[in-house]
């Protein structure tokens, strides 16, 4: 048999992936205080909720018998589109199987803090590196980092050299990020202060992640999929097409995202 013929025959094929997901951590299991968040959320970002995909995160929660099916109708009027749930009893995992959808394990409380928390081992000064505007700048402002061969980290700003590839994820959760090369298309880059992008921006990125809305948004050459400024979205198609391609910062401002070209 050819190896055309046996190509033929498979329908499909199992691959593992990494995809960018938005993850709803809940806080509270009432369904109607959950609508007049999103009721207000949509107000402020309408791009966001847009069929977006969603994993409801219930680890938070006390509560046995959530009503998980509301929960989803709630979301899905505002369209937004729970795909999964992470954490919860057993009662809440079947409930997830129930109406079709995944269930993930809930994240272990010293892993979660080991991911949230930027070990400085020793220190050392930083090296100035140019910035988008071509005026050098101190890539980490003088903090005292943890050297690496392409990933530096201090305790308020995180210095990554390379590329962030689809599916790749890069956080500095309590301070700035500043990636030296490009975001491709599918990968993630978060930050808890600014994220600088020293290259394209063709992926995901979300500043301010704990709500500083001071937070901002700089890179070379602006093709993001996702723009986040403490929660307050835009999408590529949401962009001025006058933008797309050229160096851009994103800041919140008049209770929205503004984005202007970057002098």
């Amino acid at each position: 048999m050819s190896l055309k013929a046996d190509t033929a025959d498979v329908a499909f094929t199992f691959k593992g992936g990494m995809l960018p997901m938005t993850i709803m951590e809940l806080s509270s299991a009432d369904p109607e205080q959950i609508r007049q968040q999103l009721q207000g959320k949509l107000v402020q970002s309408p791009a966001f909720f847009q069929h977006t995909p969603v994993v409801l995160g219930v680890e938070k929660l006390d509560a046995p018998n959530l009503a998980l099916e509301r929960i989803c109708a709630v979301c899905r009027e505002h369209k937004l589109l729970p795909v999964a749930v992470r954490g919860g009893t057993d009662p809440v995992r079947q409930s997830a199987w129930a109406l079709g959808l995944g269930w993930f394990a809930p994240v272990e409380s010293d892993r979660a803090r080991r991911l949230a928390s930027v070990a400085v081992d020793t220190k050392e000064a930083s090296t100035p590196v140019d910035g988008p505007g071509g005026e050098s700048q101190a890539a980490d402002q003088q903090q005292h980092s943890t050297p690496a061969p392409d990933d530096q980290q201090s305790a308020s700003t995180r210095l990554y050299r390379g590329t962030v590839r689809s599916g790749q994820q890069v956080s500095a959760a309590e301070g700035d990020l500043i990636v030296i090369g490009a975001v491709n298309a599918g990968a993630e880059v978060l930050a808890g202060g600014s994220i600088h992008i020293y290259g394209p921006l063709r992926g995901r990125a979300l500043a301010g992640i704990h709500g500083n809305l001071s937070a901002g948004i700089y890179c070379r050459e602006l093709k993001a999929e996702l723009l986040s400024v403490a929660g307050n979205y835009k999408r590529l198609e949401d962009v001025d097409l006058r933008l797309l391609g050229e160096p851009a910062q994103v800041h919140y401002s008049s209770e929205q995202l503004e984005i202007k070209p970057l002098a």
